[in-house]
């Protein structure tokens, strides 16, 4: 008699997560909410616990991280791009990454002991190498699962000692693999977004419009500004829409300076600031233009809406322009002198109509669905029911 296979394991019911973030822009609260959204609505009864690693830090270890971290990009980006590439290199010892296994670890340690977690679920590296720390040093067992939230791997996001790494595209677990990981841990999911986007595949962008008070007969962009809105090539950005020698439509949604409705040369601007239409708008639009964000990026293909990159932010938003261009579903205008040939191109037909099914060809819309089935498997196979 052949042997039969073993059941499935029973369905998690009630789960108890704690989620770690880091307050370096809303992409990483964006995603884990996506993920809770999606457990949610599997079913699964869901004791979130929403931890902030920032939170953690002493003021010392503070400052060395999230308040350089910020100086750098305001007032020396070049500074922290040569930081990015020295610490992606593969050193014997790599002093950095070593000091972010113990950053915090005193309150990770007391947290895990009070909520006894199942599974501790990071979208950003640091906390997942502090967990695994803390699981050395005695903690009650959890699935430590990892979220990469870029789309280029850097030796950061490279971490063993996680149970369960998921990453956004094909290109970036080759990345990891090369890098050591364990294939067996690393999947395919994309970097969870928000479970309003499937809906609108495919949806009529002219009865989007038309609902928001937008023409359906021009042109829409979506200027992606980061969601602090502190994106420094702001104005520069609007000063080449408004001079495309096209008119055309423009949504400024973090970083609005003030609401309603401006005309600058050809472009008719809508200062919108903070909404909770993101997905809408960005469903009917033609193209978004401004910093190339993980999250952003995963929205935006999702929907098949393709990107023109200008003045990322050093480091991994730069490797997330590269993943567009290579895949064909964005262009990256380098300098403010190339911005207005990219919109342009971009913009016609032909073109458009190439970068929209790249952009639809390496999106996502199911990633926080994907990400929550991958959690549960995991979670099964430990025995967690």
């Amino acid at each position: 008699m052949s042997a039969q296979p073993d059941p499935p394991p029973p369905p998690i019911q009630d789960l108890t997560a704690l989620f770690m973030s880091v307050s370096l822009g809303l992409g990483h609260d964006q995603a884990q909410a996506a993920l809770e959204q999606s457990l949610t609505r599997r079913g699964v009864s869901v004791s979130g616990h929403h931890r902030d690693s920032v939170d953690y830090l002493r003021a010392p270890e503070r400052f060395v991280t999230v308040d350089l971290y910020a100086f750098e990009l305001k007032y020396a980006p070049w500074l922290y791009r040569g930081f990015y590439h020295f610490t992606d290199l593969d050193h014997p010892v790599n002093f950095i990454s070593q000091a972010f296994t113990w950053t915090g670890l005193g309150q990770f340690q007391r947290d895990l002991a009070r909520l006894r977690p199942q599974v501790v679920v990071s979208t950003y590296w640091g906390p997942a190498a502090v967990a695994a720390s803390a699981r050395k040093r005695g903690a009650a067992p959890f699935l430590n699962a990892l979220i990469v939230t870029d789309y280029a791997a850097h030796r950061h996001w490279v971490q063993p000692e996680a149970d369960l790494v998921m990453v956004a595209a094909d290109d970036t677990r080759e990345q990891l693999l090369a890098r050591g990981l364990d294939p067996a841990k690393v999947v395919v999911t994309g970097i969870p977004i928000s479970t309003r986007f499937a809906p609108l595949v495919g949806a009529d962008k002219a009865a989007l419009r038309q609902r928001f008070g937008l023409r359906p007969d021009v042109p829409l962009i979506l200027v992606s500004g980061g969601g602090t809105g502190s994106y420094r090539a702001l104005r520069p950005v609007l000063r080449e829409l408004s001079n495309l020698g096209r008119r055309v439509q423009v949504l400024i949604l973090a970083g609005a300076e003030r609401g309603g409705v401006e005309v600058l040369g050809g472009a008719t601007l809508h200062h919108i600031g903070f909404t909770d239409d993101l997905p809408e708008l960005l469903a009917a639009s033609d193209l978004v233009v401004g910093k190339a964000g993980g999250l952003t990026v995963a929205e935006a293909t999702a929907l098949g809406v393709p990107l023109v990159i200008h003045d990322p932010i050093p480091g991994h938003e730069e490797g997330n322009a590269k993943f567009l261009e290579r895949q064909g579903a964005g262009l990256w205008a380098r300098k403010s002198r190339d911005l207005r040939p990219a919109v342009l191109k971009a913009l016609d037909p032909d073109q458009h109509a190439e970068l929209s099914r790249n952009a639809f060809r390496v999106g996502r819309p199911d990633s926080a669905d994907r990400v929550a089935a991958a959690i549960l498997e995991a979670l099964g196979r430990r025995g967690v029911s």
